[in-house]
């Protein structure tokens, strides 16, 4: 192909916004050429599900248009209940003795009909001694990924890859941080809709979970609770009112008090869930990111919860961006939410998925 080789561009079609990003890598690095995003009306995505397919194509469309991005391929990603992963330990055998195991294997563990999902895998490393193998098994559903490569088709791009959002998230990581061997950490975005966590030993992903709750929960309570609006909800959640004239009732930072809490009680519950059930070292450092991760208090109820340091990951800490065409303080600002987008920006090859 005459792009092989080349980056392509980074989609993350996510509920509350499309994200694009494009790069370019050389040997001095990765460089930031475009980057931009785009909102999208209450329930075009739910569950991952494209429900409002023309909100998502315009979306595309302008953001390719006033980024000027002439390059039609693109790199996708897939998140939510309908992506499962599932780290297997298999007795060590060949090549083709895996492909037939991974098929009986997938229709023991994913709890749709093997004929309604793509299966991938990967093996993560074996111990010769014992006889073993740990095989992390993907599936997604077919529908699924074919919903949001409609859409990019629609928009006039060219989909060429459909990635696992806990992965994405671990590319991002590495080329901002990199791994160290015998660490383990915790990555976790927190989007709108789904809250995904990844679980990660030296570069080895170990656990991962997609958790149906973000930062659409603290909206709609606020909503609930205030019987507002979801634009003026979503701007009281974000610190200011529609109109910066008007104060913040002051009941809302009780609002995301609980709601955060709430959220930060399920991922220590995957923490604990991945600590009892592995030998591989306790969780060392987690990194959060994804728009909801801007609100202060999210990181705060998650290093209570966990009794371990929580950071903001900065998904362009190791990234080049031209100053004249970028402002520091505005692209630091939107970081967070460029996570997802950054790290499909970063492929280049074909998956199998």
């Amino acid at each position: 192909m005459a792009f092989e080789g080349k980056n392509l561009v980074g989609v993350d079609i996510g509920t509350s916004s499309v994200k694009v990003v494009q790069v370019r890598e050389s040997g001095k690095g990765v460089h930031l050429l475009k980057y931009g995003a785009e909102p999208l009306p209450p329930q075009s995505l739910v569950d991952g599900h494209v429900m409002n397919s023309g909100a998502v194509v315009d979306a595309l469309r302008k953001l390719f248009k006033d980024l000027r991005i002439g390059q039609k391929e693109v790199a996708l990603a897939i998140a939510g209940n309908s992506v499962i992963i599932k780290k297997l330990n298999l007795p060590l055998m060949k090549q083709e003795e895996l492909e037939e195991q991974i098929q009986w294997e997938a229709e023991q563990h994913i709890p749709y009909d093997i004929s309604e999902v793509e299966i991938d895998y990967n093996v993560l490393g074996q111990n010769a001694e014992a006889g073993q193998m740990d095989v992390l098994l993907v599936a997604a559903k077919k529908d699924q990924i074919q919903d949001i490569i409609e859409v990019a088709k629609e928009a006039k791009l060219r989909p060429v890859v459909v990635d696992i959002a806990a992965f994405v998230l671990q590319n991002t990581y590495e080329l901002n941080y990199g791994f160290n061997p015998g660490e383990t950490i915790a990555l976790i975005n927190v989007g709108a809709e789904v809250t995904t966590v990844n679980i990660v030993h030296g570069n080895m992903p170990q656990f991962t979970r997609d958790i149906s709750n973000g930062g659409n929960s603290i909206t709609e309570e606020i909503q609930k609770q205030l019987q507002v609006s979801f634009d003026e909800a979503e701007a009281y959640k974000a610190g200011g009112d529609l109109n910066s004239h008007e104060v913040i009732p002051q009941e809302v930072n009780g609002i995301i008090t609980s709601v955060v809490d709430a959220l930060a009680g399920e991922i220590q519950r995957s923490l604990d869930f991945y600590m009892a059930t592995t030998n591989r070292g306790e969780v060392e450092r987690i990194f959060v990111t994804g728009g909801t991760a801007k609100i202060p208090y999210l990181r705060v109820a998650i290093e209570r919860r966990s009794r371990m340091p929580v950071e903001l990951m900065d998904p362009f800490r190791r990234v080049h961006f031209d100053e004249r065409q970028f402002r520091a303080d505005a692209l630091r600002s939107q970081a967070p939410q460029a996570t997802i987008g950054l790290g499909l920006a970063l492929r280049k090859q074909k998956e199998r998925i």
